[in-house]
């Protein structure tokens, strides 16, 4: 069940990916922020819905226990919202989910671990077409021709409007790898309790930045935040799916999911009118290869 698990939660955040871009306001300073507001509120509410239709007796001592990776976790999303400001979506999210090839070495190298071989190919495979993406994606932008004054404001290529999905990548890849060990190699905490501490965590960050942004008599209001709500939702299901796969065979499931990256360029370029070259439509190619690669070991 964790290859299903994995492409529930791969597609359910491209989705959010592209909510995400639509909902980001170059001009709107506290854009990110409202968005962690909106993601933090969508996953109070499963949470605490999820809780009482399994009636489960959650601890918030596994708040704590939990804090590092819900913390990297965020941390990580919050810097993805802030870069979306800046650059395109095409551009931001392969590099940003090369993070699962980090989480994939660290868990090769801290534990013992084998691949088949099909796992192998298709690790490679994914993110060799993640790494491909980004870097077609860069040489294009580098032709592009010459832009409109609010184009420039909202893809500006600066120094840091370009590390931030770096950043992005490196935490959320420690995230990741610090999620494996306490799902799948130590079992330190289950799946239930995770996602709720997860959730929970998330809705106390929101309302921190709500209290954060009425202190600086910030303009918010739910129903101006419609992109934001929508992308809230995808990634609460994706999140969902997410640590159920991570707990069954975290090693693959981390660049697996990675790949949605993919499938969020392609979103891109169906809902916000852009074009794919025949590079990226080879690098898709190459991402769906290595996903069929993954299934064919599983039923190996």
């Amino acid at each position: 069940m964790w290859l299903l698990f994995a492409l529930l939660a791969t597609f359910s955040w491209a989705f959010a990916d592209l909510f995400y871009k639509k909902g980001a306001e170059p001009t709107d300073k506290a854009s990110h922020i409202k968005t962690v507001i909106m993601v933090g509120l969508v996953m109070g509410v499963h949470a605490f819905v999820y809780m009482t239709v399994k009636q489960i007796h959650f601890s918030p001592v596994r708040l704590i226990t939990y804090f590092p990776v819900s913390f990297m976790y965020i941390l990580s999303m919050t810097i993805g919202y802030a870069g979306l400001r800046y650059i395109e979506l095409s551009i931001s999210s392969p590099v940003q989910n090369s993070s699962g090839m980090i989480t994939a070495i660290l868990v090769f190298v801290f534990f013992d671990h084998t691949l088949k071989l099909f796992e192998t190919g298709g690790v490679i495979i994914i993110t060799a077409g993640i790494v491909a993406l980004a870097v077609l994606e860069k040489k294009a932008s580098l032709r592009t021709v010459v832009l409109s004054e609010d184009e420039k404001k909202k893809y500006q290529r600066s120094f840091t409007s370009l590390m931030l999905p770096v950043l992005y990548c490196v935490v959320d890849g420690l995230g990741t790898f610090a999620d494996a060990v306490y799902l799948d190699e130590l079992s330190i905490i289950t799946e239930d309790d995770a996602l709720l501490a997860y959730e929970f965590t998330f809705f106390l960050c929101a309302v921190v930045s709500f209290v954060y942004l009425k202190s600086k008599k910030v303009e918010f209001k739910l129903r101006r935040e419609k992109n934001k709500g929508t992308a809230a939702v995808f990634e609460t299901v994706g999140q969902f799916f997410y640590v159920f796969a991570m707990a069954q065979n975290a090693m693959i499931v981390a660049p697996l999911i990675a790949s949605y990256s993919v499938f969020s360029v392609v979103l891109s370029r169906i809902f916000l009118k852009e074009k794919l070259s025949r590079g990226q439509y080879a690098a898709v190619t190459a991402v769906i290869t290595g996903i069929a690669l993954l299934a064919v070991s599983e039923a190996l």
